[in-house]
Parts: C-alpha cells; sequence; structure tokens
C-alpha cells in the first residue's frame, strides 16, 4: 500500500514537471492512478490522496498558467475536473468487480474519453474566447486556444497516459501479489 501511495504522490509531482514541455501536456498519471485506486483499494481514506494530489498540482498550475500566458482556471473548472476523478473512481469500483485486463483497458480508456468530452465542452461554455455555437463547441474539442496546443494533443496525451499509467499500476500490484506468494489479483476475480 505505501507504494501505491507514493505513486499517487510521485504522479502530483509529474503532472507539475509535465506542464513546462508542452509536448506533455497532459501526460500524467493522476486520472489513471484515481481509476486504479477504484479498481485496487478498499481503505476508503486511501481514495482521498489522489483527490489531494489533484488539488495541489492544480493549485500550481492554476499560479503557472497565470504567469505565464494571463490565463486563470476557474472554481468551475476545477469542480468539474474533481468530479471526472470521482467518476473515475466509481468506474474503478465497478471494473473492481470483475478485473480482467480488457476491463482494465475498457475502464482507462472510458475515463480519458469521459474526461476529454465534459472538461471540453465545460470550457466551451465558460470560456468567452469560444463562441457558443456548435462551430465554437468543435473548436473547444479539436483545435481549442490558439495560444496553447490543440486539445486533440491534451486528449492524445490523457489518453496514452491513462492506458500507460494504468498497465504500470496493474503490473505492480500484480508484481506485489507473486513477491507475497498471493494469487494474481486478476485472477481471483475471474475465479
Amino acid at each position: 500500500m505505501i507504494l501505491a501511495i507514493l505513486m499517487l504522490v510521485l504522479a502530483a509531482g509529474y503532472r507539475v514537471v509535465a506542464a513546462w514541455d508542452p509536448s506533455l501536456a497532459n501526460f500524467a498519471p493522476l486520472m489513471a492512478l484515481t481509476f486504479c485506486a477504484g479498481v485496487y483499494f478498499r481503505d476508503r481514506r486511501l481514495w482521498l490522496v489522489p483527490f489531494l494530489a489533484l488539488l495541489a498540482s492544480d493549485l500550481y498550475l492554476d499560479h503557472y498558467y497565470a504567469t505565464q500566458f494571463g490565463y486563470n482556471w476557474t472554481v468551475v473548472g476545477a469542480v468539474v475536473r474533481a468530479l471526472c476523478f470521482a467518476a473515475a473512481l466509481l468506474l474503478g469500483r465497478v471494473v473492481s468487480q470483475q478485473k480482467s485486463w480488457l476491463n482494465l483497458f475498457s475502464g482507462a480508456l472510458g475515463g480519458a474519453v469521459f474526461f476529454y468530452l465534459v472538461s471540453n465542452t465545460q470550457s466551451w461554455a465558460s470560456d468567452l474566447s469560444y463562441a457558443k455555437t456548435a462551430a465554437g463547441w468543435w473548436q473547444a474539442m479539436t483545435v481549442g486556444h490558439p495560444e496553447f496546443p490543440s486539445t486533440l494533443l491534451f486528449f492524445r496525451n490523457s489518453l496514452a497516459s491513462d492506458l500507460f499509467f494504468t498497465a504500470a499500476f496493474v503490473l505492480v500490484m500484480e508484481y506485489r501479489a507473486l513477491r507475497h506468494a498471493q494469487p494474481s489479483l486478476l485472477k481471483r476475480q475471474a475465479a
């Protein structure tokens, strides 16, 4: 469990560092590890760790984007991000009932797509620079703001990181089970 908590804390730090390199924007393990917390952690207090990491990294990133680009995040945006993370946690709980590689992959994929759709729709609805038309929504979903990388780049990185870090977390948990002579966590649920 300590290793899992350490991974979550490092995820917040990685999210902050990744903001400095535009090609790594949204390539962060936090959403995947939130999903995996729902899958693997039975102690509900541990579910708070990803949300604390999200809050801490959001505070820094809001300051970073404000000073670098003059762009402030909104409270509504922070609430929407937290709700998307809560949805990933709940999705993890659903997947925990029938763990398999396919379900883990589907859950990570579904969480990434859900976050992309909800967060960009919220941005479109609240950001005055987007026209409140279908074309404005499409801009928010594809190219975003001209001064930032494309939202499709953010989505690609988010999707890749969610799949990669979900697999990494599961492999760590499986290795831990193997090392402690416990049955596979995936096979235990499938049997």
